[in-house]
């Protein structure tokens, strides 16, 4: 019987055969047959029985160590007898010199590279629709808003492009992680290596280099966890940000407001009992499990704090957050990646918001040109100021409040107001901005 979301509901297949049973059963088994390998290159057991292992250990099951941990309660010591079990005399030499972290937290450091492998596909893939829909719009211009107030306008593109910018950091944060996160460890039971002998730093370098990891400078009997906590503070960062698309996202699809729409299938059903909703629902669910994914932070960081040369506080909690964390904030970057690449824009519904406040958003505008004619300043900002508090009590264009101003119709002729007050002459260096952006972050997208 199924029980949580992510069994039946969340979560791509991917992400979740990473985080599955099956794949951690495999990266355990890896582990052990790296050790064997690295053990034989510096003579520590036989060549004939590393290789023997290495044939014969992938053999193994995880069905048989789930028998075997029944009997004993102890799950790596399961897996070490089911390895050692298809090995014949070979086995006696599975998991030689090693303790059970060094063999668990090296399959967690394989279990992590996997997971940053996807998460930097889909990164590429939501900063290519985000760079893709930015110079759509480059020049679309909209009602920016501070406050939740319209303020002087902007263009979608930039919007667009400011959240390409932020998981093109996500992209780069991603990279500078992997030699920190995608570790491994062969010290033994407190760290000291003493099983390995003299030859434990060289079996360490070998075993992580047979693997592909990053061997420890150093450890206890576990991984130090600021290295994980830096993994979900990551995954944290990035399920934010695709939190505050969705809220923006959200917010403009308001019945209000009306500039986008998450798309629609002409089946889907918006409501129970209001045939005519149309809800942003996968936005809405990128947002829920954003709060999902950064609550992993906390544990994470808790689970740093062990006592002497470790306890066993981290073992049950990291069994939770790691699949739980990796697999929801996989899930809403692929759904944020469906939401945008098909989000509906209605340049007209645009066009009526900028147009809503009959000029008063361009307020700016006219002191900037105001000052630039000879007028002070900080007299032009009063002016226009008081003009716009008019032509909003009154509900005047502001344009017919302005023109009643002597000072201001001295300075400015009709032609220059109505430049002024025109949303789409305002927007500076936004198209230059937009195309530096996609020029600078097209190398780093992927389509596919």
């Amino acid at each position: 019987m199924a029980i949580h979301p992510i069994e039946f509901r969340y979560g791509t297949p991917e992400m979740k055969e990473i985080w599955g049973e099956n794949t951690r059963f495999e990266c355990i088994v890896a582990s052990e047959v790296a050790l064997a390998k690295a053990c034989a290159t510096h003579g520590l057991i036989p060549v004939a029985a590393a290789e023997a292992i290495a044939a014969h250990a992938p053999c193994a099951t995880l069905a048989r160590a789930k028998e075997i941990e029944e009997e004993i309660n102890h799950d790596m010591m399961a897996v070490v007898k089911a390895i050692s079990e298809q090995c014949g005399d070979a086995g006696r030499w599975v998991h030689f010199g090693a303790t059970s972290n060094d063999i668990l937290d090296t399959a967690t450091g394989l279990q992590i590279r996997g997971s940053m492998d996807l998460l930097d596909t889909k990164l590429r893939r939501l900063l290519w629709v985000l760079l893709k829909r930015s110079e759509e719009t480059r020049t679309l211009v909209c009602a920016a808003r501070t406050h939740g107030q319209i303020g002087v306008p902007t263009t979608y593109g930039l919007r667009f492009a400011i959240w390409a910018s932020e998981v093109a950091r996500h992209i780069d944060r991603l990279a500078e992680l992997r030699p920190r996160v995608q570790v491994g460890q062969m010290t033994g039971a407190v760290g000291t290596m003493a099983a390995l002998g003299e030859q434990g730093i060289q079996v360490q370098e070998t075993m992580m280099k047979e693997l592909g990891l990053v061997p420890v400078d150093v450890s206890n009997q576990i991984v130090s966890r600021d290295r994980y906590a830096e993994y979900f503070m990551f995954l944290a960062n990035v399920a934010t940000t695709l939190d505050k698309i969705g809220i923006e996202l959200r917010s403009l699809q308001r019945s209000e407001i009306g500039e986008v729409e998450e798309a629609f299938g002409a089946k889907q059903v918006g409501s129970s009992t209001m045939p005519h909703k149309r809800n942003p629902i996968r936005s809405e669910q990128v947002c829920g499990l954003a709060r999902v994914v950064r609550s992993a932070v906390e544990p994470a960081l808790l689970n740093n704090t062990l006592w002497d040369e470790r306890d066993l506080t981290n073992s049950s909690c990291e069994r939770v957050i790691f699949p739980e964390a990796s697999i929801l904030c996989d899930h809403i970057l692929a759904l944020m990646i469906k939401v945008l690449d098909g989000l509906v824009i209605r340049p007209d519904q645009i066009q009526k918001n900028l147009d809503l406040l009959h000029g008063v958003n361009m307020a700016e505008s006219v002191m900037i040109e105001l000052t630039r004619k000879g007028m002070n300043r900080q007299e032009a900002h009063e002016k226009v100021r008081l003009a716009s508090m008019e032509a909003i009590s009154r509900s005047r264009p502001l344009a017919s409040v302005l023109a009643d101003d002597k000072e201001i119709v001295a300075l400015m002729s009709p032609e220059a107001l109505r430049k002024a007050l025109d949303p789409v002459g305002y927007t500076g260096t936004v198209v230059l901005q937009v195309d530096r952006l996609v020029r600078k972050l097209t190398p780093l997208a992927r389509s596919e």
